[in-house]
């Protein structure tokens, strides 16, 4: 099943953003991720939550992919910088409907 990193990221300190961009870019895609979105521009339609200044969206094979590239040790140098550096929230999603497996069900 495929899975999908949804990151919001508010950028407290440039300085690590264009050897991230440089770097982890062909990362991701030697482990199995595809850029579907990297961008900021995003337009709140609901709720009142203050969005952050650059939204990613990365989809992956597999839940276990996903984290075997977070997780790894080629990746660890950036993801600390990228921490250091921005005020970041990531969540890891199901490629799944779940209305449409209670509808088989039911």
């Amino acid at each position: 099943m495929k899975y999908y990193l949804i990151a919001e990221l508010e950028i407290t300190d440039q300085s690590w953003v264009a050897d991230y961009i440089k770097n982890v870019t062909g990362m991701v895609e030697r482990h199995g991720g595809r850029y579907l979105a990297r961008t900021p521009k995003v337009e709140r339609i609901e709720g009142k939550r203050t969005s952050a200044g650059i939204f990613v969206i990365v989809e992956w094979p597999s839940k276990e992919a996903a984290i075997a590239f977070y997780e790894s040790e080629e990746y660890r140098p950036y993801r600390q910088k990228r921490i250091a550096g921005a005020r970041n929230e990531f969540f890891l999603v199901a490629g799944e409907d779940i209305a449409r497996a209670a509808q088989a069900a039911g």
